[in-house]
């Protein structure tokens, strides 16, 4: 009988079989919370968009009423700056609902979605864009769309926060077997062994969304040499 002096034995192979459980247990835990994530996601930009965008309208629909009505030339004034506001805020609504749940890339595919968010944050941070992005056009199984748009998300921010980078390029390219992603910068790179580096955890983000959905991953780098990130996702 086994007592605390004489533990039990555990092979190598007992050992490997463990380690083996537990990455697969760990595995479909991150694909559950990232999933989950992006329903809740989905349901906040919903509710963002139908009550807070219907509220604002609403108060620009009563603004709009006493404008037509108050003469005095100081009310004018500052009804014209509250109007003002209400336009900030129904900007940042948009802006929040668009970085929530990209409208484009359920309704116009994920070229379409991929060109206006990297134009847009790359002009946000002064780099200059190089975009390889096909027509829109073959069907793309929805949670594909939506981990490659969150992937390149994830890559231009730390480009945007880590790089220093002066230009970005991405191209898209629908093959036969797969959808293959590139995207690459000439910023200062990093060490890939180093885990530690700026924006590791979302580098294991993005490697967990690529895993489960069977496909592969490469990240290139070396300080002074920029970085290079390829995907590639297997057609069904």
């Amino acid at each position: 009988m086994p007592t605390a002096e004489t533990p039990l034995a555990t092979t190598p192979f007992d050992l490997e079989s463990l380690v083996e459980a537990r990455t697969r247990e760990l595995s479909a835990l991150s694909t559950h919370l990232q999933e989950l994530s992006e329903k809740e996601k989905s349901e906040l930009a919903r509710n963002l968009h139908d009550e807070l965008g219907g509220l604002l309208t609403a108060a620009k629909m009563d603004l709009s009423w006493l404008q037509s009505r108050v003469t005095d030339p100081a009310l004018q004034e500052r009804l014209a700056q509250l109007g003002a506001v209400l336009d900030e805020a129904m900007d940042l609504k948009r802006r929040v609902v668009e970085d929530l749940r990209p409208s484009l890339l359920d309704h116009f595919g994920l070229s379409t979605a991929l060109r206006a968010y990297a134009d847009s944050a790359c002009a946000k941070a002064g780099l200059r864009a190089q975009l390889a992005l096909p027509e829109d056009g073959t069907p793309m199984p929805r949670e594909t769309a939506i981990a490659l748009f969150r992937i390149v998300q994830e890559g231009i921010t730390n480009i945007i926060r880590h790089a220093g980078a002066r230009s970005v390029a991405l191209g898209l390219a629908p093959e036969e077997d797969a959808w293959r992603i590139t995207l690459r910068d000439d910023g200062r790179g990093f060490d890939t062994a180093d885990p530690g580096r700026p924006g590791s955890h979302g580098i294991t983000g993005m490697r967990q969304r690529v895993r489960a959905l069977g496909g592969q991953f490469e990240i290139e780098s070396a300080p002074g040499a920029g970085t290079t990130l390829r995907v590639s996702i297997p057609r069904a």
